[in-house]
Formats: structure tokens, sequence, C-alpha cells
């Protein structure tokens, strides 16, 4: 507009070229502003779409997208970075209310205090409150999520306290000795994977500083980024969680194998988690066998995805068969003087122990008392593992 908003005609303006100079200067940068303004709505609106479809997370290729965009639209860095900052602002509050909430039961249960007593809930009843969190948040908080990067996370649930009596009974069919004797087990609450590690996971920490030894990135004969990683060694599982444990500051180990058994049967005693035989459709072995009144089913004669099947009652997922699992003990050839408190069973002896079965494994060797081991070096197509996750560093 003319400076000092007067009109042309005032006697203001000596030089009326001047004064319509000055109308179609400030025409041209209203016009200006109106068209940046449209631009950085445009703009928004492809930030807003992006964050809400990956809740606050804006992809590589999105991040792509938007670039162009920027461009395209005439946008500077600072006006683009401005706008995703506006944008992911109460995306980010949010997470860290999700944060505090998750370090809060984190405590809880490190303390023993799973499952909950009532003082622990309604301090965490308050904070939920406080934060305004859904209550679907507060199921995300306690399903612990590890980000390992490159778009990678891990899952860990918590496993409660509690007793079980571990190995099998004498009249369990296609029983083995080494699963003998029955002894009564306390077992204090722990973290634990909701999968099998796979290859994607070992992807990424394989390529995180080396503790002690080499990895191999890409070591399984399988290959999928969602299926487990097999082909470790029970060496390799321990310098993956050793990177881990470096990398988040907690300390990341394997199962003991009364832990292991413990979480398998989650509450249960019979031989399989869901009962008293075994299918196909329950879980990935070799079909062409059976247990008790069970039927053949397929033999995939590979692994699969993690979490193709249903979990178990502790949320864990193949537990019984698609691939074997190092834990951290020693192999013994029975149960007699084993440990009651739930650790890790050590000795000089250079074989580890396996559980849980395979994709190439009879149905006996897929129970939830069936003991197996190989030597702590070796890597096969049918063993990886899954890791627990300790409060802190010791």
């Amino acid at each position: 507009m003319p400076k000092n908003a007067q009109p042309v005609t005032s006697s203001s303006w000596h030089n009326r070229d001047d004064a319509f100079t000055n109308v179609a200067e400030g025409i041209k940068v209203a016009a200006e502003q109106l068209s940046k303004a449209k631009a950085i709505a445009q703009y928004r609106q492809k930030v807003e779409k992006f964050a809400s479809d990956g809740d606050g997370d804006i992809s590589f290729g999105e991040l792509k997208i938007l670039k162009r965009l920027e461009i395209n639209l005439g946008l500077i860095d600072l006006e683009a970075s401005a706008v995703q900052k506006e944008v992911l602002k109460p995306y980010k509050i949010r997470q860290q209310h999700i944060d505090d909430y998750r370090e809060l039961f984190i405590d809880f249960v490190a303390q023993h205090r799973y499952p909950l007593d009532e003082r622990a809930k309604k301090e965490l009843n308050k904070l939920q409150r406080e934060y305004e969190l859904k209550d679907e948040d507060v199921v995300e908080a306690k399903l612990f999520t590890e980000n390992l990067g490159d778009g990678v996370v891990l899952e860990i649930v918590p496993i409660r306290g509690g007793k079980f009596l571990m190995g099998s009974p004498k009249n369990e069919p296609e029983r083995f000795d080494c699963e003998s004797p029955q002894h009564l087990v306390t077992i204090q609450p722990f973290f634990m994977g909701k999968y099998p590690v796979t290859q994607s996971q070992w992807a990424v920490v394989a390529g995180l500083k080396k503790v002690n030894i080499d990895l191999n990135p890409e070591p399984s004969y399988f290959k999928g980024a969602n299926r487990p990683v097999e082909q470790v060694s029970w060496d390799d599982a321990i310098e993956f969680c050793a990177r881990l444990s470096n990398k988040t500051g907690k300390t990341y180990r394997l199962p003991s194998e009364a832990e292991w058994e413990y979480a398998c049967r989650a509450g249960t005693t019979t031989p399989f988690y869901f009962g008293e035989t075994i299918t196909t459709d329950l879980a990935n072995y070799d079909g062409n066998y059976t247990y008790g009144a069970g039927s053949k089913g397929k033999y995939r004669q590979q692994t699969t995805d993690v979490g193709k099947f249903s979990p178990n009652p502790f949320g864990l997922f193949d537990m019984h068969g698609n691939i074997c699992e190092w834990c951290q003990d020693t192999w013994h050839e029975n149960y007699n003087g084993a440990p009651t408190n739930g650790s890790a069973w050590m000795s000089n002896n250079k074989l580890r122990q396996l559980r849980g079965g395979s994709w190439g494994s009879v149905t006996t060797y897929c129970r939830s008392a069936y003991r197996d081991s190989f030597a702590r070096v070796g890597g096969y197509t049918f063993v990886g593992f899954r890791v627990v996750v300790v409060r802190g560093r010791t």
C-alpha cells in the first residue's frame, strides 16, 4: 500500500509515479507473503499426514519426499525444519510421557514387584492420569521396546516372578532321563524377548562396535529380515548381548535354562504350553512326526517369520519349534545339584544348553522340558537365540 496509508492523490505525494511504484511494491510483497503462507500450509499438510501415519515417526523415504516438496515449493531449510519441529512436538511430548511411565514400570519389575503390588499400581495410575495417557499408551509402555536404529526395534515383555516344577514328570510320553529329577525353582521377575532375535536385529547389532569377537552380519542360511537369525554360535550370541548392552546401558544376556523353561511353560504343566500335543498349525517343526493324540502335518523344512503362530500366556512367540535357542548354562546330564533360584548352572563343560526345538525337530524335541546341547563354537541352521534384559548395568 502507499506509504503512511496516504492516497495517491494526497498532497503528501509530490510524485504520483513514486506513489504508484510504492503501491505496486506493496502488492508484490503481499502476494509473496500469501504465496509463502500457502506453500508452508501445503508443506505442513504433508508433514502432518506422514506424522499421523507413522505415529510421530517420519520414515527415510518420507523425508526424501518432503525434501523434494520443499524445493518445489520454494521453501528454505529453516522454514521446512520449523514446520517439522512444530508438527512433531506433541508426538515427542507424548513419547516422553510413555518413556517416563515405562521407566517407572521397569523400576518396579526390577524391585521384584511384578505382578504389581497395590502401591505400584497407584503410582502408575497417578502418572497415567497426570500425563493423560490412553490405555493403549500404557500397554505400549509395558511392552518395553528397544530402538536399535535403522527402523529396527526389539520388543521385550515382562515375565512375572513365581515358582514352578522344572523338568518333566515320569509319566510324560517320550521324555528323557536328563529331564529328571523334577525340582521346585523360584524365578524372580525379568524381561524377555518377545520373539527370537531376527536377522534384521542381528544385522544392526553386528554393525556396532566390537567387544570381544567379530560378527558376521548375515550368517543365516534361510534368508529373511523377519526370520530368526541362525548359524550363530553361543559365543556369537554372547557378543551380540555385549554389544547391545553397550549401546543401551542395560544388561542384555541369554536366559538361564530355568528362566527359559519357566517362560515357555507360562504357568502350564503340560508337555506344550498349548496342551498335551502339538500340530503344525501351532508351531513350525517336522510334521511327519506326531505326539500323543496329535496328527501329522506340514514339514516346512525351513524357518518361518517370527510371530507366525500364536503366543503363549506370557505373550512370547516361537517357544516351541522354528529355531532352537541358546541358554546361558553349560550341559549337565541331569538336574541333580541344579540351582533352585533360577540362576544359570555353569561348569567347565564346553557344551552349551539348547531349548525349544526347531523347524527340523521331531515333536518330542519341542516339548517345554526337552533339553539338548551343542558345542559353544558351532553355528547351525536350526539354532538361534532370544535375549533377557536386566535393569541397569552390573
